[in-house]
C-alpha cells in the first residue's frame, strides 16, 4: 500500500474524522467568541475623558453624550472664587482613556456658602488670629499696623473696612483684615522669606507668618481656573528673599505658575 493510501485512510477513520470536526468547531467557537467580545467590550477601543471643569452640569452633560460618556454629580464643595455650580473636579480625570459608556463623577462648586461664626480675634497675637482665621475657613487680608505697647497684638477686626462683631454670620472664605499693634521702640521690623516653588496657599502663609502683606498675586497663561491655581507654584516674588531686615507689613508680590518650565530649580 501506497505512502499516499495510507494517509488517506487514516483521514478516512471515523475516529480521526470526528476529532477533526471537533477541532475545528472549537477553533471557529473560540475565534467567534473573540470577535463577539470585542464588538460588544470595543476592545482597544478606548475615548479620552474631556475636561468637565468650569462647565454648568448641563454643558458637562452635553459634553459627555457628545463622546458617548455620562455624567453624574457625586459631591459638592464651596469656593467663593469659582462660580456657583460649575464643575471643580471630576473622576476619571481629563485626558484618562476610558470605554463608551462610563460613568464620569462630577464634584460641583455648591450653590450655597457654608456659614461659620466670626470669632473674638482682639487681644491675640498676630499668628494665633490667623490659625484662628484658617481653622474656620475664613481668610486673613491685609495687615494693618498703628502705634501701640505690644507689637502683633490684634486691636481690631474689619470686614470691607468696618468692624465686625464677634458671632456674626459669615460665609466661609471671607476677608478679614487685622489691625495691629506696632511698638517701634522695640521689635518693628521682620524678614522677606523666601516662598520661590512654595505653591499658592503655603506661599501666602509664610508670607503672613512674618506679619508681611500680600500686595499682588498674579497668575500667568497657564493657570486656567480655580484648582489649577490652588496648585501653582511661586516664580518669582518681589521684593526677593533676603536677610536684611523689613518693617511689619510691608507688601509683597507673587508671581505663579503651573508650568514646570518657569519654575526655577533649586
Amino acid at each position: 500500500m501506497s505512502e499516499k493510501t495510507q494517509k488517506t485512510g487514516f483521514f478516512n477513520h471515523w475516529i480521526v474524522r470526528n476529532l477533526l470536526i471537533c477541532i475545528i468547531l472549537v477553533v471557529v467557537m473560540v475565534v467567534g467568541a473573540m470577535i463577539f467580545l470585542n464588538i460588544v467590550t470595543k476592545h482597544n477601543q478606548e475615548l479620552p475623558v474631556p475636561d468637565f471643569t468650569n462647565m454648568t452640569v448641563a454643558e458637562a452633560e452635553a459634553a459627555a453624550a457628545q463622546v458617548g460618556m455620562r455624567v453624574e454629580v457625586t459631591d459638592s464643595v464651596f469656593a467663593k472664587r469659582m462660580r456657583k455650580g460649575a464643575v471643580r473636579d471630576q473622576n476619571p480625570a481629563p485626558g484618562s482613556k476610558v470605554k463608551e459608556g462610563r460613568r464620569i463623577a462630577l464634584t460641583i462648586n455648591a450653590l450655597n456658602a457654608k456659614k461659620v461664626t466670626m470669632p473674638n480675634l482682639v487681644g491675640l497675637s498676630m499668628r494665633q488670629a490667623l490659625a484662628e482665621l484658617q481653622s474656620r475657613g475664613l481668610v486673613l487680608g491685609k495687615l494693618i499696623y498703628v502705634q501701640d505697647m505690644a507689637t502683633n497684638n490684634v486691636l481690631r477686626q474689619l470686614h470691607g473696612n468696618r468692624e465686625i462683631n464677634p458671632g456674626k454670620t459669615i460665609e466661609t472664605d471671607t476677608v478679614i483684615d487685622l489691625v495691629l499693634g506696632l511698638n517701634s521702640e522695640t521689635d518693628a521690623s521682620t524678614y522677606m522669606p523666601d516662598v520661590i516653588g512654595k505653591r499658592y496657599m503655603t506661599a501666602v502663609d509664610a508670607v503672613h507668618k512674618q506679619s508681611l502683606n500680600i500686595k499682588t498675586l498674579r497668575f500667568d497663561d497657564s493657570v486656567k481656573n480655580y484648582d489649577d491655581s490652588l496648585n501653582a507654584v511661586v516664580y518669582r516674588q518681589s521684593p526677593d528673599a533676603s536677610k536684611i531686615p523689613v518693617k511689619l507689613g510691608s507688601d509683597v508680590s507673587l508671581y505663579l505658575t503651573i508650568n514646570p518650565e518657569r519654575i526655577p530649580s533649586r
